[in-house]
């Protein structure tokens, strides 16, 4: 019998007005809603703008407690709204300590689990290592009352073994709240390998892994605050992939979008019945993964 989840995406292009940004999330979690989602994903740091674009002190003001106002409105519209919602925000856990967390809010506003980022970047105009302390939750699917759902975060869609291990620990889905872009100096070839890169190495998870995966991307373009560029275009094309890795939706790469899907999540069954790659693993000779680099 098919398991239908119906998962909605918010697509958003973001200001510097944090409580705009908010407002109109919660506008459209709730058009979601209205319209049968029983799963909302929302995109990377959703509330602001996308600060890693400099290393600034200041920036730290922004990052809020797990127990907190912000954290709270989703909070309490998942309960509202009888809606799973993946959220994706900026942690203070003490001074001087900070993560880059996804909380999962069930359907009666409780906290149904979080994520760390455990993959963090360091690259031009993605400087995550001086805000964000690496992840100490491991990858640990949350069990919502629409299923397990396996969040990772941005970085983290680039690495095969985050999304491994979060198969074999019984997720259901993959699920990635993202922030990525183009540098404005990228011709128009390279922008294509880059986005079509991103999209297919993460199909290869939902083939590899026979799981459905849900990525959603921000869009629009973010200034850089130092001048030194100019700045990140978004390129949006959220997607939802099935377990073979078929697209079963993918947004546009310049507009903002609100989406629902029906994701079957029984199946992953039949796939893995047809192609049982958890089966064939060879675990007594993967040793080497644990290792840097095989000189």
């Amino acid at each position: 019998m098919k398991r239908i989840l119906k998962t909605a995406i918010i697509q958003q292009s973001n200001t510097a007005d944090v409580n705009d940004n908010r407002r109109r999330l919660c506008e459209r979690i709730t058009e979601a809603a209205a319209a049968g989602a029983r799963l909302v994903v929302l995109q990377e740091l959703h509330d602001s703008l996308y600060f890693c674009q400099t290393e600034n002190v200041d920036n730290f003001d922004m990052a809020v407690p797990r127990k907190s106002g912000p954290a709270n409105i989703y909070s309490k519209l998942a309960a509202d709204l009888k809606v799973v919602i993946v959220t994706s925000m900026f942690e203070r856990r003490s001074a001087g300590l900070y993560h880059n967390t996804s909380y999962v809010f069930d359907i009666d506003g409780s906290l149904a689990g979080s994520y760390r980022k455990m993959h963090i970047p360091d690259d031009p105009a993605y400087y995550e290592k001086f805000y964000f302390t690496p992840g100490d939750l491991g990858f640990e699917p949350v069990t919502t009352s629409v299923g397990r759902i396996g969040v990772l975060v941005c970085w983290d869609q680039w690495f095969p073994e985050a999304a491994r291990l979060m198969a074999l620990k019984g997720a259901e889905m993959l699920v990635y709240p993202t922030a990525i872009g183009w540098e404005s100096s990228d011709t128009p070839e390279e922008q294509e390998r880059q986005c079509e890169a991103w999209t297919v190495v993460q199909r290869g998870h939902a083939v590899a892994n026979g799981l459905p995966v849900v990525t959603v991307n921000r869009v629009g373009h973010e200034p850089d605050p130092s001048g030194q560029t100019n700045g990140i275009k978004f390129w949006g094309s959220s997607f939802v992939a099935g377990p073979q890795g078929e697209l079963l939706f993918r947004a546009p790469s310049d507009a903002e979008c609100v989406e629902i899907v029906d994701i079957d999540l029984s199946r992953s069954e039949q796939v893995r019945r047809w192609w049982p790659f958890l089966r064939d693993r060879r675990i007594d000779a993967y040793s080497g993964l644990l290792q840097r680099y095989i000189d």
